[in-house]
């Protein structure tokens, strides 16, 4: 005949089981953490570095920094200073966590959670980073004196929040991030760069696309091709732009190498040129970027910008994957 558990044994029990159900608990609300905070999408990173070698460094997804990258250029393509673009990105980092996400307080969206019932577009618009980065300027444009206002309270002119002291808290790593992807401070971005597999546009002409679609098709000169509204091309037709590089390609093996020129004393438009390529570098499938005799490879974040023996030249190299991996 079977004992009937003591009561010690049966307490014992129940806390083993308490303690199990409450590790499963944890575990599922630190992955729901993570899933919110990368955009569902966990795995290699980036960091972005103080470049007064102070030591000051944050970690991003790279996810949210591919966003943060649109959102500096579309910022410098529409001539807005570098303020702005902090301004830009401490409201998405709390906005949204720089992730782009489809749902929110009543009808807010994406990036910046703006919210098609107030006017701020289309949902379809509003979840294209582009247009909401664009969007996000317009209405800060039109804040006077934006540029020497605290930045929680410029934020909040555009934003109307119900939590207007938020933004201040993200200053820091917005700033770190906007001297990057501005171009001010010079190889401070790095990222894994190892290639999503979920996405098949890859080569010189998805590379061109993307820098059309953040910053403008003045981002290109005399290419010979056409840049049409949706980042495509085509050939008959020359763009002309007003200071920005004319972009070519080489292919060597597996891969292809664009090339954009950069003019003399334009540093800082090279450095935001090769930082915005190292944030796309997982879905555009990029493997190198090269510039002012520094570069960076995919997968080697131990040694991020290393200087090349290769003798500087005056444009931006970037070396990707040829489209379908192709030989």
């Amino acid at each position: 005949m079977l004992q009937s558990p003591t009561p010690k044994k049966r307490r014992r029990g129940r806390l083993f089981r308490f303690s199990s159900a409450l590790v499963v608990l944890l575990a599922v609300a630190g992955y729901l953490v993570v899933q919110y905070v990368t955009g569902g999408r966990g795995g290699p990173g980036c960091k972005v570095v103080s470049g007064k070698d102070d030591g000051q460094a944050y970690e991003f997804s790279q996810e949210q920094t591919m966003n943060a990258a649109t959102i500096a250029a579309v910022g410098t393509g529409r001539g807005m200073p570098e303020r702005a673009v902090t301004i830009a990105l401490a409201t998405a980092l709390q906005e949204s966590q720089l992730v782009n996400i489809q749902h929110g307080d009543l009808d807010s969206l994406g990036l910046f959670q703006q919210r098609p019932s107030q006017g701020w577009g289309t949902k379809k618009e509003i979840l294209d980073p582009t247009y909401a980065a664009g969007v996000f300027y317009e209405h800060l444009s039109k804040v006077d004196d934006y540029q020497q206002l605290p930045l929680t309270v410029a934020a909040q002119r555009v934003q109307r929040s119900g939590y207007p002291e938020a933004y201040a808290k993200h200053e820091p790593e917005a700033t770190l991030l906007s001297a990057a992807l501005t171009g001010q401070a010079a190889a401070t971005l790095t990222c894994q760069g190892l290639p999503d597999t979920t996405r098949a546009d890859t080569g010189p002409d998805a590379v061109r696309a993307a820098l059309v679609r953040d910053f403008g098709r003045t981002v290109l000169k005399e290419t010979g091709a056409e840049v049409t509204g949706d980042g495509s091309a085509s050939k008959g037709t020359k763009t002309k732009a007003k200071s920005t590089p004319t972009p070519s390609a080489s292919a060597t093996g597996g891969s292809s190498t664009v090339t954009l020129p950069v003019r003399s004393g334009s540093t800082r438009t090279g450095w935001q040129l090769a930082h915005w390529a190292v944030a796309n570098s997982s879905v555009l499938h990029i493997e190198r970027v090269s510039y002012a005799g520094r570069e960076w490879a995919a997968g080697s974040a131990d040694d991020p910008w290393h200087s090349t023996a290769t003798k500087a030249s005056g444009g931006v190299r970037i070396v990707t994957e040829r489209p379908g991996g192709q030989q």
